[in-house]
């Protein structure tokens, strides 16, 4: 398994806005977005800095996707 590089919070916003979420609403420093065929949310913290493994393995379980996906769009392919 590759291990996941540091991503920052706008990445991440990039990669739920690719796979077709839209941000559904803010709520204080966080985006909250929405699927709107799969109805799941994803809530991305607003900070500029990396986010933690933890928080970002939680996010892509949130959002139904996987690391390799990612990883996929974090390298342009």
């Amino acid at each position: 398994m590759t291990k996941l590089p540091a991503v920052k919070p706008r990445q991440v916003v990039r990669f739920l806005e690719r796979n077709e979420f839209v941000l559904d609403y803010t709520s204080g420093s966080h985006f909250i977005f929405y699927h709107p065929t799969s109805r799941r949310r994803a809530v991305v913290p607003s900070h500029n800095r990396d986010l933690p493994k933890g928080t970002l393995m939680s996010l892509l379980r949130e959002a139904g996707s996987t690391r390799e996906e990612l990883l996929d769009f974090l390298s342009g392919h």
